[in-house]
């Protein structure tokens, strides 16, 4: 998303991308202003608008660091899980943790998500590559199981799903620590590994064809959407 920088160059932008995330989280996405982002960070206000052109570059570039950081705390934990439970466990909960104590932040951006053409939409245009990357998550904790080919590729999308869901519901959670939230996955998911035991059976081919070919009408594309085998 952004073009290769000295090292340097990349210190400068992190420090203002970190400047304006702790304004963010402080005073709220729309109170704070460009000019308050470059004082915080230290820099005239033309070098923060270098980096980044406005707020809205800002956000997509918190974005790409949340991604990042869970794709590498599941990638480093998944070689270590034998069972698809605890694999799930590593990509639910890691992401409850990492944004754990931005849901404030989150509640305020979630209202562009009724804006496909906005930049910062959870699942607008802008943001369909993070997706992806999500969605891969997913399907790098599947990859071991034996799935037939159109169920392997509706699973990653189906857990993307639930995972958003439950990252909605953790926006309204005020126990300690998300507790709530984290029972709640739990609960989820021993009934999604349960409920991917007896869809994969033969005579539930009918309808996964069906649910892909749904999702197909929809304009909702799988990674690879297979004949269903």
């Amino acid at each position: 998303m952004f073009k290769s920088l000295s090292p340097k160059g990349a210190a400068t932008r992190d420090r203002i991308r970190d400047a304006a995330l702790a304004r963010f989280r402080r005073d709220g996405h729309d109170a704070a202003t460009m000019r308050d982002i470059a004082d915080d960070a230290g820099v005239a206000l033309g070098a923060a608008y270098h980096y980044f052109p406005g707020k809205d570059a800002i956000i997509l570039a918190y974005y790409d660091q949340v991604q990042a950081l869970h794709a590498q705390r599941v990638t480093a934990g998944m070689p270590h899980l034998r069972s698809l439970r605890a694999r799930l466990d590593l990509v639910f909960h890691t992401k409850l943790e990492i944004l754990e104590h931005d849901r404030k932040l989150m509640g305020a951006l979630i209202r562009y998500t009724g804006y496909a053409d906005h930049p910062l939409s959870f699942l607008g245009r802008e943001t369909r590559s993070l997706r992806e990357q999500s969605v891969a998550l997913f399907a790098l904790a599947l990859r071991d199981e034996d799935l037939p080919k159109d169920l392997a590729a509706l699973a990653p999308l189906a857990f993307w799903a639930l995972h958003m869901g439950i990252l909605l519901y953790s926006l309204y959670d005020t126990s300690p620590r998300l507790a709530r939230t984290h029972q709640l996955t739990d609960r989820a998911l021993d009934a999604a590994v349960r409920t991917l035991a007896i869809v994969k059976l033969p005579v539930f081919r009918p309808l996964r064809r069906r649910v892909i070919a749904a999702l197909g009408d929809a304009g909702i594309a799988l990674a690879s959407a297979p004949e269903a085998a």
